[in-house]
């Protein structure tokens, strides 16, 4: 694929409602599906399949399948989706600032 600007590599791999909250949450520790269905309330199932499979794609998420009945499936981060950390970091800084200074919260 050709870029008009290296963002757009960024935004291509990253982009989406989805995407960097499915990061960030990863950065905080391995996660299985039903655990990203308890901390993002309102994906639907569908979505985050999708979310998961094309960072998988990417390459900076990783899929690990325990054969056992029934299946348990693990995602975390590859070498190369921790290289995103710094951007996600300062993702959320910005954020945390964005709500102080509009007087928003953070509903957990």
């Amino acid at each position: 694929m050709a870029y008009n600007i290296p963002v757009e590599a960024t935004l291509d791999v990253i982009g989406g409602k989805w995407k960097v909250v499915i990061l960030c949450h990863l950065i905080k520790g391995e996660k299985r599906t039903n655990e990203f269905k308890k901390l993002m309330p309102r994906i639907t199932q569908k979505m985050l399949t999708q979310q998961l499979r094309e960072l998988e794609a990417d390459g900076v998420v990783k899929r690990k399948v325990f054969e056992q009945v029934p299946p348990k499936v693990i995602y975390s981060l590859t070498d190369y989706g921790w290289s995103l950390k710094p951007i996600l970091d300062n993702m959320c800084s910005w954020g945390e600032s964005h709500i102080e200074i509009n007087g928003e919260e953070v509903v957990s």
